[in-house]
């Protein structure tokens, strides 16, 4: 798990291949003016799911992992978005099996740690990381981009 600032995302672009190229789409689009829903930027290999949603409590974000795609989460508005965080490796309680059509396993463990992300910062998500997004309160607007591993 990576978090961090737009302003230092060139320092990640080395991690994996597709990052820059996800970067720079990520850099050179008003996501407020992009509508909701998935978006290929370049082709299946790097594209966006652009939601508008309520926060959640934290007993209702369930820990999800992904296996095919690395996820790079940005809060485009709100003042806040909050993700439980825990090892994969350590979760226990699965929710039922992985859907490889979805690239999605749901998990009912309790994080490990919990971090929160303002409007200007990213987080990346690798296979490891087991996350549970969109904790908090009101409605926000954030992309997913997801980049094939």
């Amino acid at each position: 798990m990576i978090f961090d600032s737009l302003n230092n995302s060139a320092r990640y672009e080395s991690v994996h291949p597709r990052l820059k190229r996800a970067f720079e789409l990520i850099a050179a689009t008003d996501w407020t003016a992009v509508e909701p829903g998935i978006h290929e930027l370049d082709g299946r290999d790097i594209f966006v799911n652009v939601i508008e949603c309520p926060l959640k409590e934290r007993a209702d974000a369930k820990l999800e992992v992904h296996d095919a795609y690395i996820d790079i989460q940005v809060l485009v508005t709100g003042d806040e978005e909050s993700f439980g965080w825990s090892e994969r490796r350590d979760l226990k309680l699965p929710l039922g099996p992985f859907s490889t059509e979805k690239d999605i396993r749901l998990f009912d463990d309790v994080p490990q740690t919990y971090y929160t992300l303002r409007p200007g910062q990213f987080t990346i998500l690798f296979p490891e990381d087991g996350h549970a997004p969109m904790v908090g309160e009101g409605t926000i607007r954030k992309i997913i981009v997801k980049v094939r591993r």
